[in-house]
C-alpha cells in the first residue's frame, strides 16, 4: 500500500482547515488501496490555525501538523513538508494542495491514476480540455493568468504543458529526492517555488502529466497573492531562458565561429593586399581555424578542455577534420570566381568598406562549413566520454 501525503501550506487559515479537512475525508475514505494522510505545514499563524488543527487530529488519526517558527513563504513550507513526509510520514507520493479549496479534491484520484500510469509528476491544470478558471474573475486577472502561462509556454518552447503556474500536483517520491537539493536559496522560498520545481523536474527528464480540474475563487480568508507573483514568476524565466542560451553548446558555437568568421574576413582584406585572391582566401581560412581551435577548447568544450599534452595532436586532428569545411569553402569560392566572377557590389557606409562577391563567397562558404564544423568538433576532437557520451550536453 502506497503512503500519499497532501502537504497543505497554512497562514491565517483558521476559517478553512476544518472544511478541508471534511471535503477530504470521503476522498480519502474512497481511496482505500493508499494511506492517505494529510499534512498542514503552518507558518505559526496569528489567527490560531494551527490549534484548529490539532483539534481536527483528535478525530481525524491521518491529520497532521509541522510548524514553522516564523513565517518563510510557499516555497519554504513545501520544502519542509516534503522532506518531513518522506522522513516521517514515509511518503511514495506527495500532493500540493491549498488550503482554501481552491483546488478541488475530487480530482486526487484522477491524479493519483495518472501517476499509477507512469507519470512523476501530475499538474492539476486549468489550461486543457475540461479545466478552468472563475468566470467572475476580472479582466486583469484572466488576462495575466492566461497571458502569463502562455508566456513561459513560449520561453521555455514546450507546448506539452499548458498550466505552469497550477500548485495542484502529485510528485512521486523520487521527484522530490532529486529535485529538493537543487532548489536551495532566498529565489525559491515564496511563489517561484512552483515554477523552479517544474522546471527542474522537466530538465530531469521526469515524466509530466496534466489532470483538468477547474480552479474556484476561496470563500474564506484573504489571498497572499499580489501582482509580484506573475512578475516574479516571468522574471525567472527569462533568467532561466537566457542562462540557458549563453551555457548552450550550440550557441558557444555559434559566437566563437562569429568571431572566427571576423577574423577570417578581417585576414582576407588583409592578405589580398599583398597575394593573389585564392592564395589569401586559404590562409584567412586558416587563420579563423587558429582562432576556432584557441576558443572552441577555452569556451565551447570547456567541460572537455584539452591536457595540455594532447593540443598539438588535437590541432593536427582539428586541422584534418576542418579540412572539409576548408574544401566546402574553397569550392564555392572557385565555382563563385570562374561562374560569376569578382566584382565591387557595395560599399559598407560610414566606414567605406568595400564589399565584392569574393567577400559573398566567403559569407556563403562560412554558413555551409558550419554544418560540418559542429558535427566534427563535437564527435573527433572534443568526443565526450562517460555519461555525457550518447546525451549531448544543452
Amino acid at each position: 500500500m502506497k503512503n500519499v501525503v497532501v502537504i497543505v501550506p497554512t497562514y491565517n487559515e483558521s476559517g478553512n482547515v476544518k472544511a478541508l479537512v471534511l471535503a477530504l475525508a470521503p476522498i480519502f475514505k474512497s481511496l482505500s488501496s493508499y494511506n492517505m494522510q494529510l499534512l498542514f505545514v503552518d507558518d505559526s499563524s496569528p489567527d490560531g490555525t494551527a490549534a484548529v488543527v490539532r483539534d481536527l487530529m483528535f478525530k481525524y488519526k491521518w491529520v497532521h501538523i509541522l510548524m514553522n517558527k516564523r513565517k518563510g513563504g510557499l516555497g519554504h513550507a513545501y520544502k519542509k513538508g516534503m522532506i518531513y513526509s518522506l522522513d516521517k510520514l514515509h511518503a511514495d507520493v506527495v500532493f500540493e494542495f491549498d488550503a482554501d479549496l481552491q483546488h478541488d479534491p475530487s480530482r486526487i484520484p484522477a491524479m493519483l491514476e495518472a501517476i499509477e500510469s507512469g507519470a512523476d509528476l501530475v499538474l492539476g491544470s486549468r489550461y486543457i480540455h475540461g479545466g478552468g478558471i472563475p468566470k467572475n474573475w476580472g479582466f486583469h486577472r484572466k488576462f495575466l493568468s492566461v497571458v502569463g502561462n502562455l508566456f513561459i509556454e513560449t520561453v521555455m518552447l514546450n507546448p506539452h504543458v499548458r498550466d505552469w503556474t497550477s500548485g495542484y500536483r502529485a510528485i512521486r517520491r523520487k521527484v522530490v529526492e532529486k529535485i529538493i537539493p537543487e532548489l536551495g536559496g532566498q529565489t525559491f522560498t515564496g511563489y517561484t517555488w512552483q515554477i523552479g520545481f517544474l522546471v527542474k523536474s522537466l530538465q530531469s527528464g521526469f515524466k509530466v502529466a496534466e489532470v483538468p480540474f477547474v480552479f474556484k475563487d476561496r470563500t474564506e480568508g484573504k489571498s497572499k497573492l499580489g501582482p509580484e507573483y506573475i512578475i516574479n514568476n516571468l522574471l525567472f524565466i527569462m533568467k532561466l531562458r537566457l542562462h540557458d542560451i549563453l551555457n548552450n553548446r550550440l550557441f558557444k558555437f555559434v559566437v566563437v565561429g562569429g568571431f572566427g568568421a571576423l577574423v577570417q574576413f578581417t585576414f582576407l582584406y588583409l592578405y589580398r593586399k599583398v597575394m593573389p585572391f585564392q592564395l589569401a582566401f586559404f590562409l584567412s581560412i586558416e587563420t579563423s581555424i587558429v582562432s576556432n581551435f584557441i576558443w572552441s577548447n577555452l569556451y565551447t568544450f570547456s567541460d572537455r578542455k584539452l591536457r595540455a599534452i594532447d593540443i598539438p595532436s588535437k590541432f593536427i586532428q582539428f586541422n584534418l577534420a576542418s579540412a572539409g569545411s576548408i574544401l566546402i569553402q574553397q569550392g564555392i569560392a572557385i565555382v563563385g570566381q570562374f561562374t560569376i566572377g569578382l566584382r565591387p557590389l557595395f560599399t559598407v557606409p560610414v566606414i567605406h568598406l568595400a564589399v565584392d562577391t569574393g567577400v559573398m563567397y566567403a559569407v556563403v562558404g562560412i554558413f555551409v562549413g558550419m554544418f560540418w564544423n559542429f558535427f566534427a568538433y563535437d564527435r573527433i576532437i572534443w568526443k565526450a566520454h562517460g555519461p555525457e557520451q550518447g546525451r549531448g550536453k544543452k
